[in-house]
């Protein structure tokens, strides 16, 4: 009879943090927040806010290693915008322009830059169950997922 209640205990506490994870999905607002990620080799930190037409963009705002072998500032070199080229490493802006679907519990409707590459690919987010932010990126099908940890 004791591991019949602790059978029953522990699948409840398995359902109910699943349920609280997966509950991140269920409110647009649960992107905002600062974020830690990884790109190769390096760390990162990216800002995921609101925007005032109620989409939601990231922009990078810490990158571990954002200086080149002489000092100076690394910057966005692969950018296809020539105009954005300049823009310091931690500075760059990620994603904007993404938009919560209600229906299908993640947030799509936009891009991702991937600096490291200079390309943009289509994105869809959402928390996984255990808390950490997915980011897909896809061209003509073909993706590619980074997790992101909130902090």
């Amino acid at each position: 009879m004791k591991k019949f209640f602790l059978i029953i205990t522990l699948i409840g506490a398995f359902i109910s943090t699943s349920m609280a994870q997966n509950a991140l999905n269920n409110k647009a607002e649960s992107i905002i927040g600062t974020y830690s990620g990884k790109q190769g080799d390096d760390l990162f930190k990216a800002k995921i806010s609101q925007q005032k037409d109620g989409t939601f963009s990231a922009q990078v705002i810490w990158v571990e290693h954002d200086r080149d072998t002489n000092g100076n500032k690394l910057l966005d070199t692969k950018n296809p915008d020539k105009n954005l080229r300049n823009t310091p490493c931690d500075q760059i802006v990620l994603f904007s322009g993404l938009r919560y679907n209600a229906k299908e519990k993640c947030w799509d409707g936009t891009k991702i830059y991937d600096p490291q590459r200079g390309i943009k690919a289509k994105l869809q987010v959402e928390f996984t169950d255990d808390g950490q932010l997915k980011l897909r990126g896809s061209i003509l099908g073909i993706g590619e997922s980074v997790y992101w940890k909130k902090i």
